[in-house]
């Protein structure tokens, strides 16, 4: 127990690792290892939750950090994102293509991921 005397207690905060990063590495370094042993991952894909700037922000992360697909998130939207039942997001693949997604459950919004993720992976 800490005495009110001393004080409000300060909490230090201090930055992790991008995971996303490190396995965008890890995927370009086995990559160009030939005969690598170890398993990279064959789909890579990242989420921007973006307030502004949407798809120049996201089509950067998913060239930066070497992504197959990149589901981007418009956060300030008052029927979409945080805090709703719903979502609206554009899918931005390393080939170029978008998909725009209507507004719809997030339920409806995870299926249709796994469904483009699925597609990738038979590929």
């Amino acid at each position: 127990k800490m005495k009110k005397r001393d004080g409000i207690p300060q909490v230090e905060l201090e930055a992790t690792e991008d995971i996303l990063e490190a396995v965008a590495r890890q995927r370009l370094a086995l990559s160009e290892v030939e005969g690598s042993k170890k398993k990279r991952p064959k789909v890579t894909v990242g989420f921007a939750a973006e307030s502004q700037n949407l798809l120049a922000n996201a089509s950067e992360k998913l060239k930066s950090k070497d992504l197959d697909l990149i589901v981007a998130n418009d956060i300030s939207a008052s029927d979409a994102g945080f805090e709703v039942e719903t979502n609206r997001v554009t899918l931005l693949f390393e080939n170029g293509k978008q998909e725009s997604l209507p507004l719809m459950s997030k339920v409806e919004v995870a299926e249709t991921i796994i469904a483009r993720l699925a597609a990738l992976l038979e590929t």
